[in-house]
C-alpha cells in the first residue's frame, strides 16, 4: 500500500507586542549580546506595527556532546544536536513515538522483505548541494560501517537507487520495525562521504538548522536554515544557543534570571521551585529511559554472576530515588523498562540485604582489599552513586566515586575500559531497546555489560521479525526473564522526562523518549 503525507500549508503565527523593548529587556534579563556570543538578541520586526519580536533561543545542558557525527555515537546529548541538522526518512511522532514520513514523500511495502521510498525532489543540504536518492543509499551504506549504529542497520541486506530520488530496500526476511529504524538513519551529501569530510566536527545536513560554530565545554551555536524543504516546519527562532552548564542549580538560576530560555537536565532538587515560578513552566512526560548500574561482565569481579546478583540485592532503590531524584523517579528492578511490549519482572530480584550476603559468599570473592571504581558523570548520578556506596558498604563491598565529563565517560564504557559506572538508556521501543543494549552486535556501542550470549541474540532476532504484536511481545518477555537472572546491570530506577522552559515561549513539547521539535517553537506575543 501507498501512502503519501506531507503539509502544503505553512504554520503561520503573528505576534503583537506593545510594549517599549527597555521594559522587555528588564523584564526577562535579556543581554544585547549576539547569539553567537551565547547572549539573546533582541530583533525589529520590520511589518507597519513595528513589533518587537525576539529571534534568538539560548539552552542550557549539562554535559558535552561527544561528537556531532551522524552515526558514530550512542550520545543522547548528541542526538539532541542531530536532529537539528539532519533528517532521515522517516521522524518519530513526538506524541506518539509512531514513524512518519520525513524526507520520504511516498512510500510503498512491495513484499514482506522488499520497500520502494521516493523522497521529495526539491531537498537541499546545508553545502547547497541536491539530495537525490544517490545520498540516501551512500549514507545508508556508510551507516552499516559503525558499530554504534548495529540496532537499526543491521535489517537490509541491500539498498539500491531505483531512479533519481527512488530507493529499493530489501531485508532478510520479513521485518517488523523497518520504518521506525530508517527514522534513526540520518541522509548526508554522498560526495562529503567520499571526500572524507569530518561531521563530527562540522555536521551537514538538510536538517532545520545550520550549525555556526562550537565552543569545546562552553557553547554550541545554530541558525535557521532559510531553504528548509519542509515549510509546515520551518524554525521560527533564527539563532539558537546551546550552553553548557554543568552544575544543576547554576542552571536552574540561569533560568530564573533569564540568561537562558530552556534547561533540556532539570536538576530535582529545584523541580518544585521551578513549579511555583509564575515565569517558567515545567513540562513532564512519562518517559523511557531506564537508570542503571553498568558492570562490565568481562572483567573480575563482575564476570562472576553471584558477584553480580550480590551487588543487585544490596541496593536499596528507594533510597536513590529519594536522595537523588528528589522523588521525581519509580524503582526498577528489571533489566527492560515497564513501558514497552513484552515488559516483565520475572526472574528479578529486589533489596534484600540478607540474600545479598548470600549471593556475595556463594560468589566466593574476597572483597577484604577490594575496591571498585564506579564512575558518573552529573549531579544526580553522583547522588546516587553515594547511596549505593552505603548499600554496598553493608555487605563489605567498597567502591570509589570517579567523576568524569559525560564525553568521557562514555568513551570509557562503550570500550569496555571500566569496571562499574551509573548510566541510563533511552529508546522508543523494546526491539531497539534489547538490541542497543544486550545484542553481541553492539559490543563496543552501547552494550555496555558486554554480554555475549546466543541464546539473547536468538530471541531479539525472532522478535524483529515477528509482524504480530502479541508473538512478539511473547519473545520480548522470554528474553527480559533470562536477562532479569542474568543480571548485566542493576537496574535502578525510571524517570520521568523533565523539562523547564521560558513561560513565554510557546510551541514547546518533549517526548517519552526526550526529544524535542526546536522548529516548532517560538515566542508569544507580549
Amino acid at each position: 500500500m501507498e501512502k503519501m503525507f506531507r503539509g502544503s500549508i505553512a504554520r503561520v503565527f503573528a505576534c503583537f507586542a506593545a510594549v517599549l523593548m527597555a521594559v522587555m529587556v528588564l523584564c526577562t534579563g535579556c543581554s544585547s549580546a549576539n547569539a553567537d556570543e551565547g547572549g539573546k538578541n533582541q530583533s525589529v520586526n520590520e511589518e507597519e506595527t513595528g513589533n518587537e519580536v525576539r529571534d534568538d533561543i539560548v539552552i542550557a545542558m549539562a554535559s558535552e556532546a561527544p561528537t556531532l557525527h551522524p552515526f558514530d555515537h550512542k550520545s543522547v546529548t548528541a542526538g539532541y544536536f542531530n536532529s537539528l541538522t539532519y533528517n532521515c526518512l522517516f521522524m518519530l511522532n513526538i506524541d506518539t513515538l509512531e514513524p512518519e514520513p520525513d524526507l520520504c514523500q511516498t512510500y510503498t511495502q512491495i513484499d514482506d522483505s522488499t520497500w520502494e521510498f521516493t523522497i521529495y525532489d526539491d531537498i537541499y543540504f546545508h553545502d547547497g548541494s541536491h539530495m537525490t536518492a544517490d545520498d540516501v543509499v551512500a549514507s545508508m551504506e556508510w551507516a552499516k560501517t559503525f558499530a554504534t549504529t548495529s540496532d537499526y542497520t543491521s535489517f537490509w541486506i541491500s539498498v539500491e537507487k531505483t531512479g533519481d530520488y527512488t530507493v529499493k530496500i530489501t531485508t532478510d526476511g520479513p521485518y517488523a520495525l523497518t520504518l521506525q529504524n530508517l527514522a534513526s538513519v540520518k541522509i548526508v551529501p554522498a560526495a562529503l562521504i567520499e571526500s572524507g569530510h569530518d561531521f563530527g566536527t562540522d555536521p551537514i545536513g538538510s536538517g532545520p538548522y545550520k550549525f555556526v560554530s562550537q565552543t569545546l565545554g562552553e557553547k554550541v551555536v545554530f541558525v535557521k536554515n532559510e531553504d528548509y524543504f519542509d515549510e509546515e516546519h520551518m524554525p521560527h527562532i533564527t539563532n539558537m544557543t546551546w550552553r553548557i552548564i554543568p552544575e544543576g542549580s547554576s542552571r536552574t538560576i540561569a533560568l530564573e534570571a533569564g540568561e537562558v530560555d530552556v534547561i533540556i537536565e532539570v536538576e530535582s532538587n529545584d523541580t518544585a521551585r521551578l513549579e511555583e515560578n509564575s515565569g517558567i513552566s515545567v513540562y513532564k512526560a512519562d518517559g523511557t529511559r531506564l537508570n542503571f548500574i553498568a558492570m562490565n561482565s568481562e572483567k573480575a569481579p563482575f564476570d562472576n554472576k553471584d558477584f553480580r546478583k550480590a551487588i543487585n540485592a544490596a541496593i536499596d532503590r528507594d533510597a536513590v530515588v529519594t536522595v537523588a531524584c528528589n522523588g521525581e523517579g519509580v524503582a526498577a528492578i528489571s533489566q527492560a523498562p515497564s513501558v514497552f511490549e513484552g515488559a516483565t519482572e520475572a526472574g528479578a530480584e529486589g533489596y534484600d540485604i540478607e540474600k545479598a550476603k548470600e549471593y556475595l559468599e556463594n560468589s566466593g570473592i574476597d572483597t577484604e582489599s577490594l575496591v571498585i571504581p564506579c564512575i558518573v558523570s552529573n549531579d544526580t548520578d553522583r547522588r546516587a552513586a553515594e547511596v549505593i556506596q552505603a548499600c554496598l558498604a553493608e555487605i563489605g563491598v567498597s567502591i570509589e566515586i570517579e567523576n568524569m565529563d559525560y564525553a568521557t565517560q562514555l568513551t570509557a564504557v562503550m570500550s569496555g575500559d571500566y569496571e562499574m559506572s551509573l548510566n541510563g538508556y533511552t529508546s522508543s521501543n523494546m526491539y531497539r531497546y534489547l538490541c542497543g543494549l544486550f545484542h553481541s552486535s553492539a559490543i563496543d556501542a552501547a552494550n555496555l555489560s558486554r554480554i555475549n550470549d546466543e541464546y539473547v541474540d536468538s530471541l531479539i532476532d525472532l522478535g524483529k521479525t515477528q509482524i504480530d504484536v502479541n508473538e512478539r511481545g511473547a519473545t520480548f518477555e522470554k528474553v527480559i526473564k533470562y536477562l532479569n537472572e542474568w543480571t548485566p546491570f542493576v537496574s535502578l530506577y525510571q524517570t520521568s522526562v523533565v523539562r523547564a522552559a521560558s513561560s513565554e515561549l510557546q510551541g514547546f513539547k518533549v517526548s517519552a523518549s526526550g526529544n524535542m521539535q526546536f522548529a516548532d517553537v517560538y515566542w508569544a506575543a507580549e
